[in-house]
């Protein structure tokens, strides 16, 4: 059995956590989230996506909770209405811009509900379409309109040049900026009061739950501070050794219903 805590809150991030390699939401992750709500436990999801891109999820899961996107950056209403909006002042947006193509990586940029790109056939291009079920605008220079920036993204297929920015990034903003990989191969560059734990501080206000009753879910080191701010924390299967030493347990991979498992166990196992 599992040990007895109470959770009245599970934030869950949602690529490599809540939805497969393929980007599928299983039967078994619904349900699962189903039993939490007859549980009595409430559930939202945070994400380096917009969230736009996230927004096929909203009546899968039913959520009735607010919508953080980028980090933590912009959060909304089921109906996309804006809450909350951090952006990135524009000098560190273009710093960032420029520390991103120093290292050899392909910049994007989100700014309000778009999405800011300079070749539609540039890395992830594609696929990042694909995952969040929208068009990227294709644009001669990212670095042109800089105000109201919601996310700077370093994209690159050589993971150690997407490290390596990673660690410049926060050397250069200190804390001016958040500077996280959202996967190996993105950079994510935030509002410095734009990560995952803020998110958790944001719900444990606006709902009215104690942080020590909220459980965190997630597998990149995006979600690190997310599992510093919560009660109880879980590590994805597929998360690196680094991650899952900074959660409170491990559950299995993406591609074998961890998050599902994760739930059953963790969550409503410690119920029963």
């Amino acid at each position: 059995m599992a040990e007895k805590r109470k959770i009245s809150l599970v934030l869950a991030d949602v690529d490599g956590t809540l939805v497969t390699e393929e980007k599928v939401l299983t039967k078994r992750a619904q349900a699962a989230v189903q039993r939490l709500r007859e549980a009595g436990i409430r559930f939202a999801i945070t994400s380096g996506r917009p969230p736009t891109g996230m927004a096929m999820l909203f009546d899968a899961l039913e959520l009735d909770t607010p919508i953080a996107g980028f980090n933590g950056g912009l959060v909304v209403k089921r109906d996309l209405t804006i809450i909350e909006q951090k952006t990135v002042p524009a000098d560190v947006a273009a710093k960032s811009i420029e520390l991103i193509r120093n290292h050899g990586l392909d910049a994007w940029v989100y700014r309000g509900n778009d999405w800011l790109v300079a070749e539609a056939d540039g890395p992830h291009v594609a696929h990042e379409a694909w995952t969040v079920k929208f068009a990227p605008k294709i644009v001669t220079d990212v670095a042109q309109q800089l105000d109201q920036v919601a996310k700077v993204v370093g994209v690159g297929d050589d993971l150690d040049k997407v490290q390596r920015c990673e660690a410049d990034a926060r050397a250069a903003f200190g804390q001016r900026a958040t500077a996280n990989r959202s996967q190996p191969y993105y950079l994510d560059v935030t509002n410095r009061d734009a990560n995952k734990g803020a998110v958790v501080e944001f719900l444990s206000r606006h709902l009215g739950v104690p942080t020590a009753e909220i459980a965190t879910i997630g597998d990149m080191p995006t979600d690190v501070p997310m599992f510093k701010r919560s009660g109880f924390s879980i590590a994805m299967g597929n998360a690196s050794d680094q991650v899952k030493g900074q959660a409170s347990v491990a559950t299995d991979s993406y591609n074998d219903e961890g998050f599902a498992k994760a739930m059953e166990r963790f969550i409503l196992g410690s119920l029963d």
